[in-house]
């Protein structure tokens, strides 16, 4: 059965976090990358691809190997909240150097598949980006976001989950995680129940849509009718200056989609593990409540599951 930690004496968050340092800069960079203009683009790609040369890089010359001008540079840094172009270049050059000791002797794999890749090394590259994806996740929520959600669905009627194609099994967790400890939830993936279901929701309710991209239009419209009915919004996606994000609360995923991989298990593990967060989140402010019904559900399905002797009977191992 599920264990809920009991709640935390005092308020302790996210200074508690003991993990090795991730580079939260290129993470914000690369979350921001499908909302940026062609020339800044080229900009965020190279200090995406090698962060540690465009800290040591004067902005002439980052401008130069971009094949735009100082003034995009500068723009650059200003639309992803830095004041100008030394303090975006001191906040790499102390996360790579945080990296470099941080970083083990084995070289960090390339993310994409190659077609000479052997199975060995594309198990190592899959398993690789799947635990970067949830670590990165994990570095890129906003704890203070994260926080006005749980509360907002702590007191709301009813919580509807949007999603579709793969973000549909998502919702689908987080509905179940949810009615397992007695919250009022529901998961919809078809677009037109979406709609229906968003057009009669009210100001206590939450609405959550759910999409990597940020960009699956079903998804969008749901949320918008939920929020024009006067529900409280949140996204879960990886770009959080897509379109969903006008949402009331948008919580933030980091994982890296490539060639073989779109809409990969990458995806869904950091959205799973925003969905986690929040359940758990929850279960401690209600932690009573969500421990009797942990155990009151557990016991309802147990009758299900094989005991030892019957799975001896199946194996043909009986006396």
């Amino acid at each position: 059965m599920a264990q809920i930690p009991k709640p935390p004496d005092g308020h302790e968050e996210a200074s508690q976090v003991s993990s090795s340092p991730v580079p939260t800069t290129v993470l914000r960079i690369r979350s921001l990358l499908p909302s940026l203009a062609p020339a800044e683009r080229r900009v965020a790609q190279r200090i995406i691809d090698d962060p540690e040369r465009a800290a040591a890089s004067s902005i002439t010359q980052l401008a130069k190997d971009c094949a735009t001008s100082e003034a995009t540079v500068i723009r650059f840094c200003r639309t992803i909240d830095f004041s100008g172009y030394r303090e975006l270049r001191l906040a790499l050059a102390t996360e790579a150097g945080q990296a470099r000791g941080a970083r083990s002797s084995t070289a960090e794999p390339s993310s994409d598949i190659n077609p000479d890749d052997t199975l060995a090394s594309v198990v190592h590259k899959i398993a690789y980006t799947d635990a970067k994806a949830v670590e990165e996740t994990g570095a890129a929520l906003d704890v203070g976001e994260l926080r006005a959600v749980i509360d907002a669905m702590a007191g709301a009627r009813r919580v509807d989950v949007y999603g579709v194609g793969a973000s549909a099994f998502v919702g689908a967790d987080l509905q179940q995680k949810l009615h397992r400890i007695g919250l009022t939830s529901f998961a919809w993936s078809d677009a037109h129940v979406m709609l229906t279901s968003a057009a009669v929701l009210g100001g206590d309710d939450v609405a959550i849509g759910i999409s990597h991209s940020g960009a699956t239009l079903d998804t969008v419209q749901a949320l918008t009718e939920a929020g024009r009915r006067g529900a409280k919004t949140v996204a879960i996606t990886n770009f959080p200056r897509s379109p969903i994000g006008f949402a009331d609360h948008v919580l933030t995923t980091a994982a890296r989609e490539t060639t073989f991989r779109s809409g990969a298990t990458a995806s869904r593990l950091a959205q799973l593990t925003v969905v986690d967060c929040l359940f758990v989140g929850l279960a401690q402010i209600r932690y009573t409540d969500s421990r009797t019904a942990l155990e009151t559900t557990y016991e309802a399905v147990r009758g299900l599951r094989m005991n030892d002797d019957r799975r001896r009977r199946r194996g043909g191992t009986e006396e």
